[in-house]
């Protein structure tokens, strides 16, 4: 076996059908890198930076460009939809697999949670007689039912999705630009590259504040993982997931850098507020007629997608735990149309304290649950840097094969990543809005804690459980 193809010996034939295409695959991780952080969370993020939230959106993005470099790493190692917590198995030892696992699965419920409160707001845009938490029961309902039928059907609803999101932010780039260049629209007399820094300065709050949105940028990140999980229902995982993950810096300087130069350049950044998406306000300025019905119902979309998404990695990661006897086995079972539905549906019914949250505390919902969904999120994220700084090692001392997609720089980035994440986590910690998300954690470690001690009592042989592969590296 030459460097250059997969392992394909210690990849398990774990019963789904392959059944997302490259078409698909691409989709997923370009929406992946758009949702409801960039949608609906910059605005609370401009409001407290200015103008230099867009310096913030980029440094994250090539911290998480390193991570997806350390992943595809690993990916086309041995592409399992355990994906992570697989790895985290692997290299760490059982117990930081089963923790991965668990931590992961939270994070999408919460995340789902987070998807159907600002949903439920976009719907308050147009009928707002209808109260949150009605319009978010309905979309979970009918998001889980395109999730049970199968993966294509879900793959194709993906794609969709991902494809309004992409579509209309180059064209909203393209709006914004011709407002900036000819002038057109009520916003043509203020609009100017230089209410970039006429306000204040790029600084306005100073480093200070700005640096202390990295949490909420950080969650707007959330998901470009996903491309991890779908490894093994991908059609041709060694071809898609280069590709995916290669392509992620454009989508960054694009979706993120670019959308938010232009519209911090034809919107002053003070008239930006919490609670409000930025895109839907500075289209809504512009004056173009039903300009902002309609980012209303991209950003819908967005929420929508990420939502959907949630719900399909959730059902995937408690089947890998069942399978390692991390989680109850009815959850490792397919049904006729081999998708996790034990695990799909738990996951769904939790994601409807989401609906509780917009009915007790709506103008709280989404802070919570985005705070929680972002510690958990760095977890993963931290898993698959040092599973990687791992694998790196075992590589370079000769144990373990060398992957097909090499990360850049070795684990020199990965380390650089780890200290990000680190100094990310002090920040939230200091935070006091964000701190929640600490309190949630502990709290969690404690369960996980008890859980784990339970799995050894019953089976002692769980915490004993070493991969040859982690034999290697020692």
């Amino acid at each position: 076996m030459t460097s250059a193809q997969v392992d394909t010996e210690n990849v398990p034939e774990e019963g789904y059908e392959r059944g997302l295409g490259s078409r698909q695959v691409q989709m997923i991780a370009i929406g992946g890198a758009i949702g409801v952080g960039l949608f609906m969370g910059a605005g609370a993020n401009i409001a407290k930076a200015g103008p230099s939230i867009i310096l913030m959106y980029a440094l994250a993005g090539v911290v998480i460009f390193f991570i997806m470099r350390a992943l595809g790493e690993l990916l086309l190692y041995r592409p399992v939809s355990g994906s992570f917590a697989e790895y985290a198995r692997e290299f760490l030892g059982p117990f930081f697999g089963f923790v991965t696992g668990w931590t992961y699965w939270l994070m999408w419920v919460v995340t789902g949670m987070a998807e159907l409160t600002a949903a439920a707001i976009y719907i308050h845009f147009w009928f707002p007689e209808i109260p949150q938490w009605v319009s978010a029961l309905v979309f979970l309902v009918v998001l889980f039912g395109v999730n049970l039928i199968s993966v294509k059907i879900f793959g194709e609803v993906e794609f969709w999705f991902s494809m309004i999101k992409v579509t209309a932010i180059i064209g909203m780039i393209v709006i914004g630009l011709g407002v900036l260049t000819l002038g057109f629209s009520d916003a043509g007399d203020t609009a100017a590259v230089s209410n970039l820094w006429a306000h204040d300065g790029f600084f306005p709050n100073g480093i200070g504040s700005s640096l202390m949105t990295l949490q909420g940028v950080m969650f707007a990140y959330l998901a470009v993982e996903l491309v991890g999980v779908t490894a093994g229902e991908s059609e041709n995982p060694e071809k898609t997931l280069p590709k995916a993950i290669n392509t992620l810096p454009w989508r960054i300087i694009v979706f993120y850098v670019g959308a938010l130069l232009v519209i911090l350049s034809v919107v002053k950044w003070t008239e930006f507020s919490a609670g409000e998406s930025p895109f839907v306000h500075a289209f809504g300025k512009i004056g173009i007629p039903l300009a902002a019905g309609i980012v209303n119902f991209v950003v819908l979309t967005a929420a929508l997608s990420s939502c959907n998404s949630g719900m399909y990695s959730t059902g995937r990661m408690l089947r890998d735990l069942a399978s390692n006897s991390e989680a109850p086995q009815a959850f490792g079972k397919l049904n006729a149309r081999k998708t996790p539905a034990v695990g799909i549906t738990v996951s769904v019914a939790l994601m409807g304290i989401g609906v509780v949250l917009n009915y007790v505390v709506p103008e709280k919902a989404f802070l919570y649950v985005t705070s929680v969904a972002t510690a958990a999120g760095i977890w993963t994220w931290m898993m698959i840097l040092v599973s990687h700084i791992r694998y790196r090692a075992a590589v370079d001392a000769g144990r373990l094969r060398a992957s097909s997609f090499p990360a850049p720089g070795g684990a020199l980035f990965s380390w650089v990543a780890l200290l990000f994440l680190v100094g990310v986590t002090c920040m939230i910690a200091y935070d006091k809005d964000a701190r929640i998300c600490l309190y949630v954690a502990a709290g969690w470690a404690v369960a996980l804690g008890v859980g784990w001690a339970v799995l050894k009592s019953r089976n002692p042989q769980i915490a004993e459980r070493r991969a040859p592969e982690l034999d290697k590296v020692g």
